[in-house]
Formats: C-alpha cells, sequence, structure tokens
C-alpha cells in the first residue's frame, strides 16, 4: 500500500487546516490508520488514530478538542481535522497504516507498517 498525505501549508495561529491521507494499492479500510508528526530536533510522536470502521479514534492530550480524525473507505482516504492551531503544532505530519486487519487505533509508532511521505504544517504566530 502507498500512502499520499496532503493539505500541509501555512497557517496563522488560531487557524484550521485539513490533511488527507489518500490510499494507493492495497485497501486501508480494514486496517486502522494514525496520524503522527515530527518537529524539528525532535523525535516522531504521536497524534490520532482511527479504527478500521471509524467508530474508534484516540488522540494525543496535545491536540484532543482541537483536532479530529475521520476517514471514507469508499475514496481509501483518511483525514485529520486541525483547528485552532498553536505554533507548537508546527511539524512535518505522517500518515501511516497497520498491517494487521481489524484492530483498535493504537498511539505506538511499531504497530504502524506502512508510512506516507509526509506534508508540513507551519504555524506562525
Amino acid at each position: 500500500v502507498q500512502l499520499q498525505a496532503s493539505g500541509g501549508g501555512l497557517v496563522q495561529a488560531g487557524g484550521s487546516l485539513r490533511l488527507s491521507c489518500a490510499a494507493s494499492g492495497r485497501t486501508i479500510s480494514y486496517y486502522a490508520t494514525g496520524w503522527f508528526r515530527q518537529a524539528p530536533g525532535k523525535e516522531r510522536e504521536f497524534v490520532a488514530a482511527i479504527n478500521w470502521s471509524g467508530s474508534s479514534t484516540v488522540y494525543a492530550d496535545s491536540v484532543k478538542g482541537r483536532f479530529t480524525v475521520s476517514r471514507d473507505n469508499a475514496k481509501k482516504t483518511v483525514y485529520l481535522q486541525m483547528n485552532s492551531l498553536k505554533p507548537e503544532d508546527t511539524a512535518v505530519y505522517y500518515c501511516a497504516t497497520e498491517g494487521t486487519p481489524l484492530r483498535s487505533p493504537s498511539p505506538r509508532l511499531e504497530d504502524y507498517d506502512y508510512w506516507g511521505q509526509g506534508t508540513l504544517v507551519t504555524v506562525s504566530s
């Protein structure tokens, strides 16, 4: 499976962006998918994840209440709606999907087998 993340850009603090993660090749309809981010000089960290059906989601505390993860399996796409953005949200955002079907969404990087190339989000103060 190949994942293509898009939708990043430059936005002012308090603004919004919607990231998309489009899959090609193998379907992701039966697999949990997550969003991670990596700021300059920092390790990659978990942001949000969603199970295969969209019925279960998990979020990092730092984005809870501001970000929403969703999916459209017919379009093989997972979204990350980001509202009330802060300068500390600046990072390259990656989407990733698991290789084992029907699992609950996980915040652990090591549970994800396929990664997209990342999209840069810059939030100015």
